[in-house]
């Protein structure tokens, strides 16, 4: 048995002997008390990686949904943005529209005031007129009849003719 230790201790061939029982101790200690250990530590790292893999497919959806939802809301808010601007063109064009026939009709309204106005200056006057004439021929015709009533032969002459007139009327 000596020779055997001996020979196991030998340069060449013990050394790989005793390499080789230390090697299957060390790999026994490690499957008993290390193995275990690392393989779940191994394992859980899959599956956080796993987790965090399957969270940043999650995350990239949502974001993905939140963007369609985002141009969803912003084609929304143009449409209503859009109809919003063509009521108030519509609203402008028939505030514009009524202020228009609305001036129309005032400028129509102050014209005839106007006319009637201008027709009530023009009576005024021209009853104004005629009574200055009236005037006029009241006292030409009294300076007239005076001139010809200081006459006797005159006055009897008129007379004359006026009945001359009066009967054949």
């Amino acid at each position: 048995m000596e020779q055997l230790f001996e020979g196991l201790l030998n340069d060449h061939l013990g050394f790989v002997v005793w390499a080789a029982v230390a090697f299957i101790l060390l790999l026994i200690l490690l499957g008993k008390f290390a193995w275990k250990p690392i393989m779940q530590a191994i394992t859980d790292r899959e599956r956080s990686i796993e987790d965090a893999l399957l969270k940043a497919e999650a995350a990239k959806e949502e974001m993905a949904r939140l963007t369609d939802e985002n141009e969803a809301l912003l084609k929304k808010a143009r449409i209503e943005r859009d109809l919003i601007l063509h009521e108030a063109r519509k609203v402008k064009e028939q505030m514009i529209h009524d202020a228009r026939d609305l001036a129309q009709k005032e400028g129509a309204r102050m014209l005839e005031i106007a006319k009637i106005e201008i027709n009530n200056q023009k009576a005024i006057a021209l009853a104004d007129v005629k009574n200055q004439v009236a005037s006029l021929s009241l006292e030409i015709a009294e300076k007239v009849l005076r001139k010809q009533f200081e006459d006797q032969a005159k006055q009897d002459d008129l007379v004359a003719d006026l009945l001359k007139e009066v009967k054949l009327k």
